[in-house]
């Protein structure tokens, strides 16, 4: 018994870099289909539509509130210091959200709508062998179900970001000028004017991509490869939120360590 508590740690090492070499080879052989892209555009846009036009009420509600929490709080640190700058809210509420909040909460956020979504449809057609029965037609499933879905992800998740910060930022500004006196939206605006950084805006684009990216090809490998019935659908759905939110955290320290 102790010997296999001693050894736990180990199996999932081992666990970790055998799923991580499927995984790898999964989007290998995913990628190779680019070439029939054509072939597949229409299904491209049938995804786009899916996942980002019937996404965008959520992501404006999310980033709109969240932007509003970020003033808030900033003000609140802020409000007792005579020594602050009104403008400077602005800056910092503004960079907060084009580098950190709007890609974050994105990308959670679409982490259980998209992420869970794909995983759910690719593992139900598994599980009641409609993947089987393309593969028997000469039809290639990665290129059919699983390319047009990554492709359609990477065009809309800079959408989405571009999104949230415009909707971040002019919650943020409304919420600051309500709770501190002497602060206009002028004064907010001009601020994030005199402290605007154009990198910072285009990291956060970026990250949202490979945000977008991590999130469905992951919610793909878990639903492509799902086994045990319904109760394997559950689990891999599970899965994919979880290991999506865990890659996200990961990445997003990485991203900013690296590129800022």
């Amino acid at each position: 018994m102790y010997q296999k508590i001693y050894l736990y740690p180990f199996f999932l090492i081992k666990n970790f870099f055998i799923s991580f070499g499927d995984y790898s080879l999964f989007l290998f052989r995913t990628f190779r289909t680019i070439r029939h892209w054509k072939i597949y555009l229409e299904y491209t846009l049938e995804q786009i539509f899916k996942l980002g036009v019937q996404s965008i009420p959520i992501i404006i509600l999310t980033t709109l509130f969240s932007g509003m929490v970020v003033a808030v709080n900033f003000v609140y640190q802020v409000q007792e210091s005579y020594s602050v700058p009104t403008d400077i809210v602005g800056s910092i509420v503004g960079n907060s959200i084009l580098i950190e909040l709007s890609p974050m909460m994105v990308a959670l956020i679409m982490t259980g709508k998209i992420g869970a979504t794909i995983t759910a449809e690719l593992g139900t057609m598994r599980v009641t062998e409609q993947i089987d029965a393309l593969e028997s037609l000469s039809f290639d499933p990665l290129g059919f179900l699983v390319f047009p879905r990554i492709f359609a992800t990477i065009i809309i998740f800079p959408l989405f970001v571009i999104l949230g910060n415009y909707c971040g930022i002019w919650g943020g500004m409304w919420a600051a000028t309500q709770n501190m006196q002497g602060l206009s939206s002028d004064d907010f605006f001009r601020g994030l004017e005199n402290w605007y950084i154009p990198w910072n805006a285009t990291f956060g684009v970026i990250k949202g991509t490979i945000f977008g990216f991590t999130i469905t090809s992951v919610a793909c490998y878990k639903g492509y490869f799902i086994e045990g019935g319904a109760e394997g659908v559950g689990k891999a759905t599970s899965d994919t939120v979880i290991i999506s939110c865990i890659a996200i955290v990961i990445l997003n320290f990485l991203l900013g360590a690296f590129l800022l």
